[in-house]
């Protein structure tokens, strides 16, 4: 019987700068062996993380077209299904046995079920004499970034520095498209349909590898110089939106790097100073805290002290959060925005989180989980860091006393109102600097809700638990 090897897909739905399939079309090849590409659907395992329903469907489409670009390199693709992760070694092992392989290879996860379950096929697959081959292609660098007494960083602008040191010094290089391991297969017409999938947005993120690179070009080039400047203005196209491409896999951070760099270089401009590329070193960040602070993946907060607050649960209150009631233009205007595309502005993320965890006084792990449910890019790393920093309880969060008013935010961030016209369209006839609080009569005339809850008010009561903590 030939070689045979496994790569197995998890989020890294991709054909290029996918070490597990590269480094396992290479060993193919030098035996005369095959590859299969295997992914393992876990519904039940999915409910628990919260997947949201239209990211499987986004995933959907990306496994069909991978599948495709796969077979043209002579590369099979298998899709099996078990309830949860605890049920993968089992079930791996015994198509590895009936497959004949010799290796299965995967790209390395980081949050503490995903390492459970890996350590765990590991081993199953080791009892029976095939190995498991374990690669880095979700970060930069392949080990986490330590300070200079080998313990992990804890304030995100030093951890940086350091980190873009070490990044010019040892990054990884973003790896070509594997070259065939044999004659194309036969393409399967019949699309990848994950269990639980709904629908997703695919006029706004095509289902593509090629539409991913596509948009990475283009936001390099023309678009990222000014990503600075107009990073945090919700109604003009100033992010890159790549943050779908890159919870899923289809995209790499290597492959941005690479991207950054090379425009930086036509345009003379520094790479260590680009606005944008920051912003993925605390994608990063929070990876390297996911992996040094395994309790963050359990739902705790950093700073423990924190779980003595007594946040509210008040359901008809979280729902009107979640459906875009509140009252206030630009919290809503931003809810409707993730409930329209499964996408959310991050500067609006970081308004409805603080309006959520600071004036709700929610649970910030509440509106974690809604995000997860609701979010195309929901990256569980990025999504906890981003939480926790918005409810003062993580690692180099908001101080505590920083509460964003939602008033100021929509003011200084969507100055003309052209994003709460566009998201809130009971309120697109609404005058000039009114759109930000209309007053009374207005809401009433346009069927707008009052606020659900008095800003000065719950601003004072946060800051009153806040300090309790601290004078505790």
């Amino acid at each position: 019987m030939s070689d045979h090897q496994i790569v197995w897909l998890r989020n890294d739905l991709r054909s290029a700068d996918h070490p597990a399939l590269f480094h396992a079309c290479n060993a193919a090849r030098d035996s005369g062996g095959t590859v299969t590409a295997l992914y393992i659907a876990t519904p039940a395992q999915w409910a628990y993380h919260d997947e949201a329903a239209a990211k499987l469907a986004l995933r959907s489409g990306l496994l069909t077209d991978l599948r495709g670009r796969l077979a043209e390199r002579g590369v099979d693709f298998t899709l099996l299904e078990c309830p949860r992760y605890a049920d993968i070694p089992a079930l791996l092992r015994s198509f590895a046995e009936q497959s004949g392989a010799t290796a299965v290879w995967y790209n390395a996860d980081y949050p503490l079920d995903e390492l459970n379950r890996d350590n765990a096929t590991d081993a199953a697959l080791a009892a029976a004499g095939i190995a498991a081959k374990r690669c880095d292609g979700d970060m930069l660098l392949a080990e986490p970034t330590l300070n200079g007494q080998g313990l992990p960083y804890k304030v995100f602008t030093p951890w940086y520095r350091d980190w873009l040191r070490k990044v010019e010094q040892n990054g990884l290089p973003a790896l070509p498209e594997p070259e065939p391991v044999g004659s194309a297969l036969a393409a399967v017409a019949e699309p990848v349909a994950l269990p639980g999938a709904s629908s997703y947005r695919d006029d706004l993120w095509p289902a593509s590898e090629a539409a991913a690179q596509q948009r990475l070009g283009q936001f390099a080039a023309q678009q990222r110089a000014r990503y600075g400047e107009l990073r945090d203005i919700p109604s003009v196209n100033g992010t890159s939106t790549l943050s779908v491409y890159l919870a899923s896999g289809v995209l790499t951070v290597r492959q941005i790097f690479a991207a950054v760099v090379g425009d930086c270089e036509a345009t003379g401009s520094n790479w260590r100073d680009d606005h944008w590329f920051r912003e993925l070193g605390w994608r990063e960040f929070y990876k390297n805290l996911m992996i040094h602070f395994p309790a963050l993946s359990r739902g705790a907060a950093f700073k423990s002290e924190t779980e003595a607050l007594h946040w509210q649960r008040d359901q008809p209150l979280n729902l009107l959060w979640q459906r875009g009631q509140t009252g206030y233009p630009i919290v809503d205007a931003a809810m409707r925005q993730l409930q329209r595309t499964g996408w959310m502005h991050n500067r609006l993320r970081m308004i409805t989180a603080s309006f959520y965890t600071k004036l709700l006084f929610m649970d910030w792990r509440d509106g974690e989980a809604f995000f997860m449910r609701s979010l195309l890019d929901g990256d569980f790393a990025s999504n906890n860091g981003g939480w926790q920093w918005s409810a003062s309880t993580g690692c180099d969060a908001s101080p505590w006393f920083r509460i964003f008013s939602p008033l100021r935010q929509s003011e200084k961030f969507d100055p003309d109102g052209a994003f709460i016209r566009k998201m809130v369209p009971e309120l697109a006839g609404v005058d000039g600097k009114q759109i930000h609080n209309p007053p009374s009569a207005v809401r009433q005339a346009c069927g707008y809700p009052e606020p659900i809850v008095d800003y000065s008010q719950a601003r004072a009561a946060a800051l009153a638990a806040f300090k309790a903590l601290t004078n505790g």
